[in-house]
């Protein structure tokens, strides 16, 4: 068998049914390989959009997205996008081709060493040196982007092992020496950690991405439950916890809900579940919950003690971490706090810190485009987001109702992110609405991938809040450098409606908030990859906002 026969062998053998990408020189024979094949290669305009593509689709669905490119700058420009999934714990793998191991090493045409260049991008890559290696390869990527701590990994393939013709052999499984998931918490872990919470006078729950990747938001809401605890989440956990549930407190940290912040703050009991405490969430480290004794529960034992010091840890999967820690709690003594002073004290802080909204604006105000567009769209619609102020605003203002149904570039904070990663998100639940939350400066990075939603008939809904300017470094320029403009002004050009139309696409200007409902009902109902253009004030900041160097407590009791 051809190395590019085996390879898509290998894919249908990992139940892969779609990749995004876009082919080259190097990729030849699996382009032939792949005509006539059941698998469908969605065709994205630019490389990194393919990456973004792919990784959408993993967190829709929970499953290894794939993406694929061509040697040299193909490959280089997959690295944002497989650093983007890597730091958010998705995955993903990406196929590169490369020129012929005979010529490897001498600057041969479109040759890059995107091993060396992605060893700090990736969970794991390799490059195959025979047709019979691509097999046992494919097996080991898609075990690994997808076990433990999940991640992207990166399969090189030179273009001679694609073409030349060997025995092969399909793996059922594989083992790697220092590669030993263990996904079963320790016992006497989860015995210290239900003891600690259930001598818990103000325990507060911080639900991260893990909660989502392990399908643990069942035991997060019975374990807040049974404490009456507040939970709050980071960037990559909104949706672990209803908007809507009585005991959601909101985003934490720079950007987060003053009563979040403040509820961490005076916790004595932290439980962290499936959280890195990246400085987005802490702020300085110093003044982070230093009250509260932590307890983190995490599959990744390298993020434990890494920031934040921990009473005690729990080191496994999220949800059997839980379930254990839930099981014990039952047996123990604890007194309910379902009327004390706690749950008050949460509601106090809520109506105290309440981000403020200016009333007298005659700009539509970004917080009510985000609250018109959750009325308009179904309960279960996917959302994803750009980078910058309209991310703020969509994890500040837009309610996520259920697990996958929001998301985000958190770790790498990559603009451009939201809207091929929606195409993704589309591939992957073609039977629910798509929406992009962008900004004008993060559209435009990865506008072009209008043609893949049209030509694929993978059609999202787009909404462009439109302030003319890079928001979210203007609003530091405003607040911390005296409104010294400087390189954030992005002028009056494209005008997206008219860039819709030249893609094929529906481009609309609603003036109005009725006016915006209207469109994004006419966009679900009709099921055309539509472009909302929103003018918003460029004055417009995100608030709360913890600037470096200051705790969230001080900052918010000074706002």
């Amino acid at each position: 068998m051809s190395g590019s026969k085996a390879f898509v062998e290998g894919l249908k053998r990992e139940n892969v049914d779609i990749m995004f990408g876009v082919t080259g020189g190097a990729l030849l024979p699996i382009c032939d390989e792949l005509w006539g094949s059941d698998l469908r290669f969605v065709m994205a305009r630019h490389e990194q959009g393919a990456a973004h593509m792919a990784d959408g689709y993993a967190r829709a669905l929970g499953k290894v997205g794939v993406c694929l490119a061509t040697s040299g700058p193909g490959a280089t420009n997959l690295v944002t996008g497989i650093a983007t999934a890597n730091i958010d714990s998705a995955p993903v793998v990406a196929f590169t081709g490369q020129v012929p191991l005979s010529v490897v090493g001498t600057d041969a045409f479109q040759e890059v060493d995107i091993i060396g260049i992605t060893a700090s991008a990736t969970k794991y890559n390799i490059q195959v040196r025979s047709p019979s290696e691509i097999p046992p390869a494919i097996k080991s990527a898609f075990h690994i982007a997808f076990t433990g701590r999940q991640g992207a990994v990166l399969v090189d393939l030179p273009k001679d092992c694609q073409i030349n013709v060997e025995d092969i052999e399909f793996p059922d499984e594989v083992s790697f020496r220092g590669y030993n998931v263990n996904m079963t918490p320790d016992t006497r872990e989860m015995d210290w950690a239900a003891t600690l919470l259930s001598k818990a006078r103000r325990p507060v729950i911080m639900a991260g991405g893990g909660v989502i990747s392990s399908n643990a938001s069942p035991e997060v809401i019975k374990i807040a439950d049974m404490l009456m605890a507040p939970v709050v989440t980071s960037l990559m956990g909104k949706g672990s916890v209803p908007s809507d549930h009585p005991l959601f407190a909101g985003l934490c940290g720079m950007h987060g809900t003053g009563e979040a912040n403040m509820l961490v703050s005076d916790a004595d009991v932290l439980l962290v579940v499936g959280a890195r405490f990246s400085d987005r969430t802490t702020a300085r480290l110093e003044d982070f919950s230093r009250g509260a004794k932590v307890i983190h529960i995490d599959i990744d034992r390298s993020e434990v003690d890494k920031n934040v010091e921990t009473v005690t840890r729990v080191i496994g999967d999220a949800k059997l971490a839980l379930q254990g820690i839930i099981e014990r709690l039952g047996k123990l003594s604890y007194e309910p706090r379902a009327n004390g002073d706690w749950v008050k004290k949460m509601k106090m802080f809520k109506d105290q810190y309440s981000p403020h909204e200016l009333s007298d604006n005659p700009h539509i105000r970004a917080p009510a485009v985000m609250r018109a567009l959750r009325k308009a769209l179904p309960r279960d619609a996917l959302v994803t987001t750009e980078v910058g102020q309209c991310q703020m605003w969509a994890a500040l203002y837009f309610d996520a109702y259920a697990p996958r149904t929001f998301f985000t570039s958190g770790g790498l904070g990559t603009m451009g992110w939201g809207f091929p990663a929606a195409i993704g998100a589309k591939a992957a639940r073609p039977d629910v609405p798509v929406v992009d939350i962008a900004g004008d400066g993060s559209f435009g990075m990865t506008e072009n991938s209008l043609a893949t939603a049209v030509e694929e008939d993978l059609p999202v809904i787009v909404v462009v809040l439109n302030n003319r300017m890079l928001g979210m470094v203007a609003q530091w320029q405003r607040l911390f450098y005296g409104r010294r403009y400087m390189a954030v002004k992005l002028g009056e050009y494209p005008d997206f409606v008219k860039l819709a139309d030249a893609y094929g696409a529906v481009g609309v200007r609603p003036e109005t908030i009725g006016e915006f409902e209207k469109a994004v009902q006419t966009a679900i109902d009709d099921n055309l990859t539509t472009v909302i253009d929103v003018p918003i004030d460029p004055e417009e900041n995100v608030f709360p906002m913890v600037p470096p160097g200051k705790g969230l407590r001080d900052i918010l009791v000074e706002a």
